[in-house]
């Protein structure tokens, strides 16, 4: 490096490094000045309390510990003989879908080798401490072992700056640049977090935006109040089925994961099939809907919403989708309409979604006796949840492949990273109010009250989802790390009408949004619906290609009636208010 280059990065860092530092100061003197109350778990406190919640293995556990120690002695004996330039095996290896070791230099440089050996070695006798252990509370031994895998894989030699190759090499080759810029991208970062959380970049923040390459099928919003925007989409076919689709996204989210682009939108997809097609677009809520709980997000939002599709249409059945929560709150809806004598719901389409919480996969590890109020303290306080909160708290489910190969691309090496609208979307981030926060976890993380019949009680109305008697299509997806299809296989059993049930391949996302042209996952069909998953799956018959055909059929088959297309913005009582996508999806954190 020439004494100039040298010069000035050293004189980027410094400034960096004050600038840093003047942020750090900010942040901490705002959490000693405000009512804030900040951390959702306290791990050190969870692992005081195993000395009352745990038995050991001991001989378990010494064999684990004999294991480790000869494991170390055969890796100094093996990095000796390397640094004198003799050829040794491995003593361990990483698991065949491990992506963070590639680099050649993590096997044929002998330091870089028995870093990583080393590490890979601790946290096999970390995991081993952990199976020796015999818990009395199993949320408890779930617990320690999702904190034990996220401090495990926090202290990979990937994640520093001189024990990973990748960055030491970018590192000379940019004569240093690489770590002024990665400090940049921190602080830019640390400068659009809350002060709860860490929000990390996941993609270009200028390569997307909303109705100009996002959510760009054309339509019109036809009504609105303080929680939604009802959009309404031009059709592309001179006929419409006469059965109408209306979505209920999450209220997590932004509505456009189902409209990401003409070629991955669900709704361009339902439009050239001649299906009529609604899509509720939730606010970003800030504090003064504080008192808005979930019940009035279903007054609000699918209710309201179904009242003004049906005057639209003329139709007095409609076919409604729900996403995730949004599927969650779309089918206590439609126990409450079924409930009162309402029969308006044709047919539930339930993506991803949880009717029974009893497998809640790796999100309850957020919960316990202590966190659960302090999470709802915090909601009280600012009027919201902060959604940058959850995201965080979903990125730290896959913390590999969602949050610390963004920290070592972003801020060790300093690049920028791709752009990828799935992570813009997952990106933007959505808050929740307070009321409805604590009201939507109480009754179902928390003591899965919406399984129980008459467990919930809305306006003297007990809701029972057996009054599902509609035919109900239910979508999992495989590699589900929010919502486990095991545990939305549990709702099938629920719903007293015709059930059907399919599983998509890869995750949360991708195995949703998957158009047939493109047909990259398969999905499994079996018409029976035994008691459990294992059941189900070991007698399912795999299909290539999309799911998205199998639900137009079901759907069509229930009653393929068509009529002229309706234009949206033309009703009387419904003019358009604006287009698409409107002014709802643009608010931003």
């Amino acid at each position: 490096m020439q004494e100039q280059d040298y010069t000035e990065v050293m004189g980027m860092l410094n400034q960096y490094a004050n600038q840093f530092n003047t942020m750090v100061h900010d942040i901490l003197r705002k959490r000693r000045t405000s009512d804030d109350v900040s951390g959702a778990f306290d791990p050190q406190k969870l692992f005081s309390l195993l000395n009352e919640n745990v038995e050991v293995d001991s001989a378990q556990l010494m064999q684990h510990h004999m294991a480790f120690m000869q494991q170390q002695t055969t890796l100094w004996q093996n990095a000796s003989k390397a640094m004198l330039g003799e050829k040794v095996e491995p003593v361990i290896h990483e698991d065949a879908g491990d992506k963070r070791f590639t680099h050649s230099d993590w096997q044929d440089n002998p330091v870089f080798s028995y870093l990583k050996q080393a590490y890979l070695i601790n946290a096999q006798m970390m995991q081993g401490m952990i199976e020796s252990m015999r818990f009395k509370d199993p949320k408890a031994a779930e617990q320690v072992r999702f904190y034990t895998r996220q401090y495990i894989n926090s202290v990979s030699p990937t994640n520093y700056l001189l024990s990973n190759p990748e960055v030491c090499e970018e590192l000379l080759k940019s004569k240093g640049q690489s770590l002024v810029q990665g400090i940049k991208n921190f602080l830019e970062d640390l400068e659009h977090s809350p002060l709860e959380a860490f929000k990390i970049t996941q993609t270009q923040r200028d390569a997307f935006k909303v109705g100009e390459n996002l959510a760009v099928t054309p339509g019109k919003v036809v009504f609105q109040n303080e929680l939604i925007q009802l959009i309404h989409y031009t059709p592309t076919t001179p006929k419409q089925y006469a059965r109408p689709v209306l979505f209920v996204p999450p209220f997590i989210n932004k509505y456009y994961i189902l409209d990401l682009n003409e070629r991955k939108s669900m709704v361009k997809g339902l439009l050239d099939q001649g299906f009529n097609v609604f899509m509720i677009s939730w606010v970003n809520p800030d504090a003064s809907l504080a008192e808005h709980d979930f019940v009035s997000y279903m007054f609000n939002g699918p209710i309201a919403a179904l009242d003004v599709v049906e005057q639209i249409t003329g139709q007095d059945k409609i076919n409604m989708t729900g996403f995730c929560v949004g599927g969650t709150l779309l089918a206590m809806t439609a126990a409450y309409l079924r409930a009162k004598g309402d029969e308006r719901i044709g047919s539930l389409t339930l993506l991803t979604t949880l009717l029974d919480f009893t497998d809640q996969g790796e999100i309850g590890n957020y919960l316990s006796d202590d966190s659960l109020p302090i999470m709802e303290q915090h909601a009280d306080i600012k009027g919201i949840y902060d959604g940058r909160i959850l995201g965080l708290s979903f990125s730290l489910l896959r913390e590999n492949n969602l949050f610390w190969s963004y920290f070592i691309n972003n801020y060790l090496k300093g690049k920028d990273p791709a752009p990828f609208d799935i992570l813009h979307w997952n990106s933007d981030a959505t808050n929740i109010t307070a009321a409805c926060f604590k009201q939507y976890v109480r009754n179902t993380y928390w003591k899965n009250k919406l399984k129980v019949p008459g467990g919930m009680r809305i306006d003297g109305v007990d809701i029972d989802l057996r009054k599902l008697d509609m035919p109900v299509y239910f979508l999992s997806t495989m590699a589900d790390h929010i919502v486990l299809w095991q545990g939305a296989y549990r709702g099938t059993q629920i719903p007293t009408g015709d059930v059907r049930f399919i599983l998509a391949g890869s995750g949360h996302l991708a195995g949703v949004i998957n158009p047939p042209d493109k047909g990259k996952y398969p999905h499994w069909r079996n018409d029976a619906l035994p008691e459990t998953a294992a059941q189900w799956f070991e007698q399912a018959e795999q299909v290539e290609g999309s799911w998205w055909p199998d639900w137009y059929k079901w759907m069509t088959d229930q009653d393929a009636t068509q009529i002229k297309s309706v234009t949206p913005g033309e009703h009387k009582t419904y003019p358009a208010l604006e287009a698409a996508p409107g002014s709802y999806v643009l608010k931003t954190l």
